[in-house]
């Protein structure tokens, strides 16, 4: 990849495909075209050009972090459950070799304790976790400034 440029991709893991449907308390209450269209904003106003992909098969996600350092120069990943257990994805994000910054919309910390461990741990410059809408807004920050946008 030759010097660093704004794409930043976002990716969202499984059961995000019915995020409207979930605990609004934990996770918000939007829909993922919702949630997109305000990481869509923020990454505008950053100078960021927003990729999203989002699916529930792990091999597709893994496929994804594959081709990473091809598509984009930055990630921010929310994988949902696979974060605390998917040691495939956490291979597979070395692979894409891109900055990146782990999200999560509820506080994974104070939750069950599975949800305290993620295969992330060492791959990541960042995670932000318990901030809802505004982790997304916090990682693309970050990415603007470790790009140089």
């Amino acid at each position: 990849m030759s010097a660093a440029t704004n794409r930043v991709a976002v990716l969202h893991g499984v059961n995000f495909d019915v995020l409207e449907k979930r605990d609004p308390d934990l996770y918000g209450g939007l829909s993922l075209s919702e949630l997109e269209y305000r990481i869509g904003s923020w990454a505008g106003e950053l100078g960021l050009e927003p990729i999203f992909f989002q699916t529930n098969s792990e091999a597709e996600f893994c496929g994804y972090l594959h081709r990473l350092g091809e598509t984009a120069d930055g990630v921010v990943i929310n994988a949902g459950a696979w974060t605390h257990y998917s040691r495939a994805i956490g291979d597979a994000l070395a692979v894409g070799a891109v900055p990146a910054v782990e999200v999560h919309l509820s506080d994974v910390e104070n939750r069950e304790d599975w949800r305290k461990v993620s295969v992330f741990d060492g791959l990541v410059e960042a995670k932000i976790s318990g901030q809802g809408l505004d982790g997304y807004q916090g990682a693309l920050k970050l990415l603007a400034d470790r790009l140089g946008v």
